[in-house]
């Protein structure tokens, strides 16, 4: 079949054919062009790091393969703008329709909203589909439909949802091709020559595509799953499911994911095996916490930038390179911090357990803009992921009503004893210390000078002392906790005297230097212990790196926002769609948005992310109000709730923010207005 009438069926970040909305979709209305188009300068500061840029390189080869399988080949295209290269694959190929999957991040919903716009006002039909949650966004929410502001209260709706998700869909037997004799296929350069050699070392461990996703999800429900509970929190072993790559690029369909748990779940539970219940039911709730990432994300479409609660804005943040040179480095003088963020640097993954340690020492200890933090873990995780990294520095820096408390600090000696025992996971991966007694391991600087020497050991020389103490760390973090409470106060006072129009607007402090290799946009925080500039070596480790110029940007509207969101724009939308020029734009946007999702049922939904809601005729696409068989309507991010009524729950530790946390400081469960933030999606 050629040319006119085909459809193109657009993947991004659902990299499978099996259990693949868009695709089922675009086969059933006749022949298919299938299309990549990698535009990484759309993503603003969040272009994918090295090891990300691998797994990619890798799935689409395997994608293509699958394809080819089926009766097609996957088009590949280079370009700055995804909208002008839709437009011109539809030129070449006499497409009339184009299916492609949900995204729920700020600048995905901002592209895809313009793509349905331009599209079918050149006469293309456009329908998008959920295939990356459970359950949409907008269909989880109170019975008054503001949405959930705590995990737990939202994971419970979800379970409890009058229907399960849908059965995840086969892949199919064959595709009918489109012709795309005049759409040639672009080479995309993914991996640098001077990358070779590392990520070589990656292909040992790792198999991305998604019949390799497949696998590893059969071997880990047949093995691990079943002691998932007693083994998850050992740091030394593969007791996760490592299967967040997979599920990051779609090559996983979450809705899969979810039904053969829940099998496993009523197998164990007719034999009366307690302890595989409670395994899956943990894992499940692991599920649930990447569901509840882009919950977050689309209520709260900022949140990779600003704190979801407000007093955050005020907190005196350390801008000190060397800190976080040697955070990155592993460096810090606390073994299992060290020995996290070295094999971090080696491998690009971490246990999730070693990712709260790193992280909360990153905020809690040191006490660096979290913002430098996430970002890193954006360049370096391969399962770089912005709503769930987001979500997780929230989670440890206070700022989510059902986060930690702030003013906690957790000790990595204890935490080593902990997680790792017996020092196995620290011997691995910082050698100096692999002669140490398990007695010292995790503490070497308390450890006697004979243990020390017959160890090898000389602190301060090939392996460093504490580079701060936990102690001063503490009386550090109580100091700047009460500082932040009077600016915050300060500045409410402010507001309520009508000398300010908003939280901080004109909160004058010295704006932080950001990394300038990570290129974050400047926010208007407070500043201590600003060191002078560090003279950088060549053998220095080849990650982002610190300027202490200072520079200052156009002042915008800050949220308050400090932990949790490195970075800076997520979302620089495309160059065509210039939200940022001002307050009229930003306004006209919303309106059109809000005029398409209440009038024009054709319209398609660009809102889904994580995971596979794989429908068998014809997709389903949710709007906040209906469904609709034949795609959705554009979802408009709601008003934040305001309400707090769930109960503030702790984490695995069973450290929580407290109720005497919240209320000793009640004004800390105020959320900022969505609305006033900068639409910079």
């Amino acid at each position: 079949m050629s040319g006119g009438g085909c459809s193109i069926v657009w993947f991004r970040r659902d990299l499978r054919v099996e259990d693949n909305s868009a695709l089922t979709a675009g086969m059933r209305a006749g022949a298919v062009v299938a299309v990549f188009i990698w535009a990484p300068e759309e993503e603003g500061q969040y272009q994918p790091g090295r090891v990300s840029r691998w797994w990619l390189k890798h799935s689409l080869a395997h994608l293509d393969s699958s394809l080819r399988n089926l009766g097609i080949s996957l088009v590949t295209k280079r370009s700055t703008d995804s909208v002008s290269s839709l437009l011109e694959v539809i030129s070449s190929t006499g497409a009339s329709q184009l299916f492609f999957n949900h995204l729920y991040d700020p600048l995905s919903l901002i592209r895809d909203h313009r793509a349905k716009e331009v599209l079918t006002a050149q006469g293309i039909a456009v329908r998008s589909f959920n295939a990356d949650l459970l359950y949409e966004p907008w269909d989880v929410n109170h019975t008054d439909g503001q949405p959930f502001s705590t995990f737990y209260a939202f994971w419970e709706r979800c379970l409890s949802m009058p229907c399960d998700p849908e059965a995840p869909l086969l892949p199919p037997k064959r595709i009918i091709a489109g012709d795309v004799s005049r759409c040639s296929s672009d080479t995309l350069v993914l991996e640098d020559e001077s990358e070779k050699a590392s990520n070589a070392l990656l292909a040992r461990a790792w198999s991305p595509g998604w019949s390799n996703a497949d696998k590893a999800l059969t071997t880990f429900i047949n093995g691990p799953l079943i002691e998932y509970s007693k083994n998850r929190r050992k740091a030394n072993s593969a007791t996760t499911s490592l299967l967040s790559p997979h599920l990051h690029f779609g090559e996983l369909s979450v809705k899969k994911v979810f039904h053969l748990v829940r099998i496993k779940q009523v197998l164990w539970a007719n034999e009366g095996n307690k302890a595989g219940e409670e395994s899956v039911n943990l894992f499940l709730k692991s599920i649930g916490l990447r569901e509840y990432s882009r919950y977050i994300s689309f209520n709260h479409p900022y949140c990779h930038k600003r704190p979801i609660l407000g007093h955050l804005r005020f907190f005196p943040w350390v801008v000190n390179e060397s800190y976080f040179k040697a955070w990155r480095q592993g460096r810090t003088g606390y073994p299992l911090v060290d020995a996290g963020m070295r094999e971090l640097w080696a491998t690009g993954w971490l246990h999730d357990r070693i990712r709260v340690v790193v992280s909360s020492f990153f905020v809690k200890v040191l006490q660096l803009p979290w913002r430098w933090g996430m970002k890193y873990f954006w360049d370096t995780l391969l399962d770089a992921d912005l709503e769930s990294d987001a979500l997780g520095w929230q989670y440890i820096s206070g700022t989510l009503p059902d986060g930690r408390e702030f003013d906690q600090i957790d000790n990595p000696q204890f935490q080593g004893y902990k997680f790792d025992p017996n020092g196995e996971y620290v011997r691995r991966w910082l050698p100096e210390l692999a002669r140490i007694p398990t007695e010292w391991i995790h503490h070497p600087w308390n450890a006697p000078e004979p243990v020390l020497q017959a160890a090898g050991i000389e602190l301060g020389s090939n392996y460093p002392l504490p580079i701060v103490g936990i102690d001063a760390a503490k009386a550090r973090l109580e100091e700047a906790i009460t500082e932040m409470w009077q600016q915050e106060a300060a500045s409410r006072a402010a507001i309520e005297n009508g000398t300010e129009e908003g939280l901080g607007d004109s909160f004058e402090t010295t704006p932080i230097a950001f990394p300038q290799d990570i290129q974050m946009e400047e926010s208007h925080e407070p500043v201590r212990h600003n060191p002078p500039p560090v003279t950088h070596r060549y053998e220095d480790q080849m990650v982002p790196s610190i300027t202490s110029s200072l520079l200052r940007v156009e002042e915008e509207e800050t949220s308050s926002d400090l932990r949790n969101t490195t970075g800076d724009s997520r979302a620089e939308v495309p160059v065509n769609v210039n939200v940022r020029q001002n307050e009229l734009a930003r306004e006209t946007l919303n309106q059109r948005m809000l005029q398409a999702a209440q009038g024009n049922a054709q319209v398609q939904n660009t809102a889904v992310e994580l995971r596979n809601d794989a429908e068998d005729s014809t997709a389903e696409s949710s709007s906040s109000s209906r469904r609709e068989r034949n795609g959705g309507v554009v979802p408009v991010w709601p008003p934040l709730a305001s309400s707090y009524s769930e109960q503030i729950v702790g984490d695995e530790n069973g450290r929580g923010a407290s109720s005497s946390y919240l209320q000793r400081h009640p004004q800390s469960h105020q959320l900022m207005n969505w609305r006033r933030l900068p639409q910079t999606g």
